[in-house]
C-alpha cells in the first residue's frame, strides 16, 4: 500500500528507544527522513545509527530534554535547517510514575504536566507554522489507553493524558482548513522498558511476581496478550500517511481490546 511518506520530514520525540523508537524506524522505513530527540544522546545515536545501517534513511539527532520549550525551538529550527521543512511531528514523553492521589507530590504533578502535556503544546507552536506554508500536515501525540479508560495506580497519566485530547481536538478544529491533521494514538499495555518499571512497582505493592503482572495485563486484552512497540508504530505511520488524510480529532487505541467501553 502507497502511504505518501516517502522524503517527508518526520520528528518523533523521545525516540532513542520504546514506541518511540519503533515509531521512528516505520517512518524511516517507508522512505521518510527522521528527527530524532532524547534526553541521552549517546542512546540516541545508537539508535539513529540502527536505523541508517537498517533502511539507509537520513536521520538528524539532537540529545535534550522535552521540557525545556527553547530546546524544542531550536531542535525545531535545526530539522528545518537540515531538511527544509517539518511534515509530520510525533509527540511523546515517558510517563510519569505510578501514584495513588494521595501519594502523588505537588512536584509530581508539576512534573507530569510539564511532560506529557506542555511538551505537545511546545512542538505544536514549532511545526504548524511550517505545515501550514506546505498546507500539509500531520501531528501525532502520543498517550495512553487511559484517556479512555483511567488505569489504576496512574492518576498523573489519567488525568494529564486526557488533558492532551482536549488539546488535539482542538488543534484538529482549528487548523483543519490549512490541511493539517492532528490525531491521537493510546497504546494499552505495550513491551516496553516504561512496562517493565510498572511491573516492579505493581510487584511491590501487591506481592505478586512480575510475571504474574504481566499475566493480569495480559488477560485484561481480548488478544490475551501485551502489544508489541512496533504494533503501535504501525498505528501511527498509518495515521501520518495519505491513506489517512480524512481523519483528524480522533483517538486511536492499540490495546488488544483492553479497554471494554463502546
Amino acid at each position: 500500500m502507497e502511504t505518501g511518506l516517502k522524503n517527508r520530514v518526520a520528528i518523533v520525540a523521545a525516540s532513542s528507544q520504546g514506541i518511540g523508537l519503533a515509531t521512528a524506524e516505520g517512518f524511516a522505513a517507508e522512505g521518510s527522513r527522521v528527527a530524532m530527540c532524547a534526553r541521552n544522546g549517546q542512546t540516541l545515536e545508537a539508535a539513529a545509527e540502527g536505523i541508517r545501517k537498517k533502511s539507509g534513511a537520513e536521520v538528524f539527532t539532537q540529545a535534550f530534554d522535552v521540557t525545556d520549550a527553547r530546546a524544542v525551538h531550536n531542535f525545531a529550527e535545526a530539522v528545518v535547517q537540515k531538511f527544509g521543512g517539518v511534515d509530520i511531528c510525533v509527540t511523546n514523553a515517558g510517563g510519569p510514575p505510578a501514584k495513588g492521589f494521595l501519594t502523588a507530590s505537588i512536584e509530581e504533578w508539576r512534573k507530569a504536566v510539564d511532560a506529557n502535556f506542555l511538551s505537545t503544546v511546545y512542538f505544536a507552536r514549532e511545526v504548524i507554522p511550517h505545515m501550514q506554508s506546505r498546507h500539509w500536515g500531520r501531528i501525532v501525540t502520543l498517550t495512553s489507553v487511559a484517556t479512555k479508560q483511567p488505569v489504576p495506580d496512574l492518576v498523573l497519566s489519567n488525568a494529564v493524558r486526557a488533558a492532551v485530547v482536549g488539546l488535539v481536538k482542538s488543534l484538529s478544529n482549528e487548523f483543519g482548513k490549512d490541511g493539517i491533521t492532528v490525531n491521537n494514538v493510546g497504546p494499552g499495555y505495550t513491551a516496553t522498558g516504561r512496562l517493565k518499571e510498572l511491573a516492579r512497582a505493581r510487584s511491590a505493592a501487591q506481592g505478586k511476581s512480575e510475571a504474574e503482572i504481566f499475566a493480569g495485563w495480559a488477560s485484561a486484552a481480548a488478544l490475551k496478550r501485551v502489544a508489541e512497540p512496533r504494533e503501535v508504530a504501525d498505528a501511527i505511520v498509518w495515521l501520518a500517511s495519505e491513506r489517512a488524510s480524512y481523519i483528524t480529532g480522533q483517538t486511536i487505541l492499540v490495546d488488544g481490546g483492553s479497554y471494554k467501553g463502546l
